[in-house]
């Protein structure tokens, strides 16, 4: 079987959130799966990312997301996450639920942010569709998806990207809202085990950053991290 190609969305402020991510994905996997972090000084380097910064970009990947079905050359499913994800599931159960007839799954959230300010400090958004670029599956060799090439990547607009406008709306299918759980809007609803989440997303910030250090599932995080740094130190040592 080949490997579930995943790309995490990677920002040096958030190395620690990155490394966490990739650790929480891998040590739950049934199945084999590739993770490659989307470093935008590696794609400016190899001339696919050259977009200037924009004032509204929170993140080093805002964009260069949207690279996704290039990097994953135009061929199967592969999976873009932002790093500020825990995974508490095998996500060898989210790609169970690829269905070939869409171009892109995600979580279709209605979420309308109440914070001014998010993570560090950036300026919190507001706009349609918002989240959902967050965590994609993508059909990368759905015709449609061969409009995402470097140039459209790095010069159609936010709004193009990220409300998925080169798709028609019966081309998006949806996932369950447990796979990109927001932290501080969604919610578990007690003796319902569907509500609880499978993957926690810190959109507002997670505790890497001071000012959220206590927000909520933040002990799950910092478990997770624990583990990942001491096996770590375990490697280093071996």
């Amino acid at each position: 079987m080949a490997n579930f190609k995943v790309f995490v969305g990677y920002d040096p402020r958030e190395d620690i959130a990155y490394e966490v991510c990739r650790h929480s994905i891998l040590k739950k996997a049934s199945i084999p799966v590739e993770i490659t972090p989307i470093k935008q000084s590696e794609l400016r380097k190899n001339g696919l990312y050259w977009r200037e910064k924009d004032q509204y970009e929170s993140t080093e990947f805002s964009f260069s997301r949207f690279l996704t079905p290039k990097l994953a050359n135009y061929e199967g499913w592969a999976m873009f996450v932002d790093c500020d994800f825990l995974y508490l599931a095998d996500i060898k159960e989210l790609r169970d639920l690829i269905d070939e007839k869409y171009a892109v799954m995600c979580v279709q959230h209605e979420y309308v942010p109440k914070e001014a300010t998010k993570m560090d400090g950036a300026v919190q958004t507001v706009y349609p569709r918002k989240n959902w670029s967050s965590m994609v599956l993508y059909n990368c060799g759905h015709p449609k998806n061969s409009v995402l090439t470097p140039e459209a990547v790095n010069t159609e607009t936010g709004a193009f990207l990220h409300r998925f406008q080169w798709l028609q709306d019966d081309e998006i299918g949806s996932i369950p809202f447990v796979w990109n759980f927001l932290e501080g809007h969604n919610k578990v609803v007690e003796d319902d085990p569907s509500t609880f989440p499978k993957a926690i997303h810190y959109t507002r910030g997670g505790p890497w950053f001071e000012a959220w250090k206590n927000c909520a599932f933040a002990d799950l995080w910092l478990k997770a991290r624990d583990e990942y740094q001491n096996e770590a130190k375990k490697a280093i040592t071996n």
